[in-house]
């Protein structure tokens, strides 16, 4: 599948966010049970690596998100992103803002953009040339700390205002998002729950059966 057509590729169903992992063999192998789960995205996050484990780490689940027909997108470094030629990237506040971000990697590439709870940050975002706004935390997280608090409330606002999908994230597991889902979620980003389990793929499964 070329880049044109990861890029028109639907945010939609599970999108998962890779835990802070050492062993490559283990998040490589735990990132294919997830694909088998059902994923549709993958985001690479890994804010502890250093550049070298991250490049190689970026690297190899490329070439597996490739065997799947899956996007792969790079949290927060567009430079990672460039070298690896990732499909797209996920930008936070005080990341790279998304105009810049965009000339930097073409139109063809996929940038979301987080809004944590706020509906003006995700219009403007939109107006910027977002692919996707992601808000969150919607239920208690052990990813991130001082995280925001978004409500069901901005889910249904965002859904009534933007023509771009939207994803919610934050504690989400197989028995919470399914009443985001209901909500009008085109996609949920999940971590712990499926890469702190024991069978990741039967938990993306389960989370992937609720957006059919």
């Amino acid at each position: 599948m070329t880049v044109a057509a990861l890029k028109r590729h639907k945010i939609a169903g599970l999108y998962g966010i890779t835990a802070a992992m050492t062993d490559t063999a283990a998040l490589l192998k735990k990132t294919r049970q997830i694909l088998d789960g059902g994923a549709r995205l993958i985001q690479y996050r890994n804010k502890s690596a250093d550049r070298t484990l991250q490049r190689l780490q970026a690297k190899a689940l490329l070439q597996i998100c490739r065997d799947y027909h899956v996007p792969l997108l790079i949290n927060d470094h567009v430079e990672l992103a460039l070298e690896v030629n990732a499909d797209g990237v996920h930008l936070g506040a005080k990341d790279t803002d998304i105009v810049t971000a965009r000339a930097q990697l073409g139109m063809d590439k996929i940038i979301g953009a987080s809004c944590y709870n706020r509906l003006t940050s995700a219009v403007q975002a939109t107006k910027s040339g977002a692919d996707y706004v992601a808000f969150g935390a919607f239920y208690p997280t052990l990813t991130k700390h001082d995280t925001v608090t978004a409500s069901i409330d901005v889910l249904l606002r965002a859904k009534n205002t933007l023509d771009i999908p939207v994803v919610c994230i934050g504690g989400i597991n197989s028995a919470n998002a399914l009443t985001l889902i209901k909500n009008g979620a085109d996609a949920v980003a999940v971590c712990q729950a499926i890469y702190q389990t024991n069978d990741a793929s039967k938990t993306a499964a389960a989370i992937s059966r609720f957006f059919h």
